[in-house]
Parts: C-alpha cells; sequence; structure tokens
C-alpha cells in the first residue's frame, strides 16, 4: 500500500502577503523559507488514543508587508475505517479492497486584539498531501463547468504542457501527469472546485482519493504565486503539484502532491475557523477499484489510464 503524507501549512506562499518570503527579498526559490512552526518545530499532543492524535500549537508570523499574526492552531487526525470511508463517499466499497485512510480537522483561532483584515494580508489553511509518483500516475480533479471565470491556473511554475495535462470539457475533469519528473502545478479556483479529485497509479493499482471541506457559497481564497500579483485573493481552492527537477538539476523528492485550502481567514479576535481534509488510499485488483470511480465520478477505469 502507497502510504501519503499530509503537511499541516498556511498560505499564502508568494505574493505582497507571502509567509514564505521575508519582506523585501525578491521571489525566487533561493529566498524561499518555510516557517519553522511548520516546518521543523514541534507540536504539543492534547490527546491520542488508538484511532486519532490531537497536536496544539500557538505561534506567530509576519508575512512579507509585516503584518503580525498571532494564533493558535488545533490539529486533529483520525484514522477511518472501511464503514467510515463507506459512509463518507455514499458507496458501497468491494470486500477485497484494501484501504488506508485518515481525516484531519485543522482549526486556527486569532489570539491577536486586532482583525485580520484583507488590507494587511489573510492567512489560509493549507493542507499538502504527497504521494509517491510513478511513470503512469494520473490526477483527476473534476470540475463545475457552469462556475465563472478561469477553468484552471496553470502557470504557477511556467505553462503546462499540453502532453501534461488534459482539459476534458466533455467528462468536465482535469488530467494531470504525476511521474515525478517535471516540476509542474495547477490549481482549481473557487467557483469550479468540487469537494472530491482523486489520483490513479495502475502499475501499483492505487487508487487515491482526497475530499475537502468546501464553504456552502464561494469565498475568497489567497493566491500563492510567486511575485507581483494582480489581485492577492484571487487563489485556488485545490491544487496538484509534480515535481521534478530545478533548474541546477537537484530535486525535491520526486513525489506529486494534491492539496486542499480554506477561504482566507478574516478572523475577529478570539474567533476560529476550520478546514478538514480527508485522504482515502485503496488497493486491489482493477475492477474493484473501476466501480468506485465509476459510481463517484461516473468515468471507467480505463480513461484513467489510458489518458497520457
Amino acid at each position: 500500500m502507497v502510504k501519503g503524507e499530509e503537511r499541516f501549512w498556511l498560505g499564502p506562499e508568494g505574493g505582497p502577503y507571502s509567509i514564505f518570503f521575508e519582506q523585501g527579498d525578491e521571489q525566487e526559490f533561493q529566498n524561499w523559507n518555510v516557517p519553522a512552526v511548520i516546518d521543523t518545530e514541534s507540536w504539543d499532543i492534547e490527546y491520542s488514543d488508538r484511532n486519532s492524535v490531537k497536536f496544539t500549537r500557538e505561534a506567530s508570523i509576519s508575512n512579507a508587508s509585516g503584518t503580525v499574526f498571532h494564533f493558535d492552531i488545533e490539529r486533529t487526525v483520525s484514522l477511518l475505517s472501511k464503514y467510515d470511508v463507506s459512509e463518507v463517499l455514499g458507496i458501497d466499497i468491494p470486500d477485497d479492497l484494501q484501504i488506508v485512510a485518515y481525516e484531519s480537522d485543522n482549526v486556527i483561532t486569532n489570539l491577536g486584539d486586532q482583525e485580520w483584515t484583507r488590507e494587511k494580508g489573510l492567512l489560509s489553511i493549507w493542507i499538502l498531501s504527497m504521494f509517491n509518483p510513478s511513470p503512469e500516475t494520473t490526477v483527476f480533479i473534476p470540475f463545475n463547468p457552469d462556475g465563472e471565470g478561469v477553468i484552471v491556473n496553470d502557470d504557477y511554475f511556467g505553462k503546462v504542457p499540453a502532453d501534461r495535462l488534459i482539459v476534458d470539457t466533455n467528462d468536465n475533469m482535469f488530467w494531470f501527469r504525476a511521474d515525478g519528473k517535471y516540476r509542474s502545478k495547477i490549481g482549481i479556483p473557487p467557483g469550479r472546485a468540487k469537494e472530491l479529485c482523486g489520483s490513479y497509479d495502475p502499475e501499483r493499482k492505487v487508487l487515491t482519493l482526497v475530499w475537502a471541506s468546501l464553504p456552502g457559497e464561494p469565498g475568497i481564497y489567497v493566491n500563492s504565486n510567486c511575485g507581483e500579483q494582480k489581485d492577492p485573493y484571487d487563489g485556488d481552492v485545490i491544487n496538484s503539484y509534480n515535481d521534478g527537477p530545478l533548474d541546477d538539476g537537484s530535486i525535491l523528492g520526486p513525489f506529486y502532491e494534491l492539496e486542499t485550502s480554506s477561504p482566507a481567514l478574516a478572523l475577529q479576535p478570539n474567533e476560529s475557523e476550520g478546514h478538514v481534509q480527508r485522504v482515502m488510499h485503496f488497493e486491489g485488483e482493477e475492477d474493484d477499484l473501476a466501480l468506485i470511480v465509476k459510481a463517484l465520478f461516473d468515468l471507467e477505469i480505463g480513461d484513467i489510464v489510458n489518458k497520457f
């Protein structure tokens, strides 16, 4: 079974309100720095049992415009049983499939004495799941055809080539190569995003699904593009990243990611907001995996296998 690794991060990554670049620094990779609280520092364990653990942490972070945020983080990670997954997805799970699934419930509370405002920059909860790539792994992300504006943002690290990204307006689906060989990233804006997306690795016969809590009405989302931005709140709900060599030939992984984000957090003092993500891995015979793909996405599994 391929195991996913989930990172708790905060956005935005780039732009005037970035928390990954110091104020005044050019937003290039050599200046990029992950805040220690979401990278190297330890968190407190408030409680744990055989199925879940709750982490807490109080922290302060400054953005690239000089705004300081003081906040509390609560993060509860819980294992999901096969029954839980069946209930969450609303489908029957074939008996012979192996499952590893978990949920993370992430909450931020403003501990400062000032309201967090758009004019000074806002944070978001950003959950990134990192998975093992293979030459044939394909990410598939449904989109809302009736939404307004851009369908997909595909220029985070330069335009994604046509042989790595397909916008399928028949099935209302994005197809994205996740082979760990070409650094690229796509994003789905709030008017187009749906709760569920996934990937399939036919080599290992592993289907991965990611579910995210979305607000009832599309909110504003922080823009994580680095450098100058037309709108710091023209951001994405769902992202997928494919790792690959950097300019100097080095590589971070390789890995690929499915990422989800909360809306921008305009919090009053002592106000809290949360974001929930669920990751579900299924491994087994392709015929059994095909039943899940058909039930949830009305797709044949061969549509995924043969897309690239």
